[in-house]
């Protein structure tokens, strides 16, 4: 870990709005189980400490959700991704994470 912060932090967007709403939300696309799959799948590689992984409130890209952004050595910056499955998670955390290659078709532009 870094003197202050993270050397990878993963926020997933949770929020939740009515059911209706014109923008939708990410909760509502199944984000609640992003932010698990990603503690697991980082687990899984052996990234642990000086890492986190945490819920977050809207990321204002609702009607592309469910949206992930990822800040840390692994993604100055910033990188913005919107997985929607299990196996968008593990192949974040694998090529990103672990091989340092953002995964183009995943990502928020």
């Amino acid at each position: 870990m870094s003197a202050i912060g993270y050397d990878i932090h993963v926020f997933v967007c949770e929020n939740e709005r009515a059911k209706g709403h014109p923008r939708g939300c990410c909760a509502a696309r199944g984000s609640k189980l992003l932010g698990t799959w990603f503690k697991e799948a980082m687990a899984h590689h052996g990234i642990k400490a000086g890492n986190r992984v945490n819920r977050a409130g809207c990321l204002d890209y609702c009607e592309r959700g469910p949206v992930v952004v990822i800040y840390g050595s692994a993604a100055p910056g910033g990188v913005w991704y919107a997985p929607t499955s299990r196996e968008d998670v593990d192949e974040i955390v694998s090529r990103h994470l672990v091989g340092g290659e953002p995964v183009a078709r995943l990502r928020l532009e």
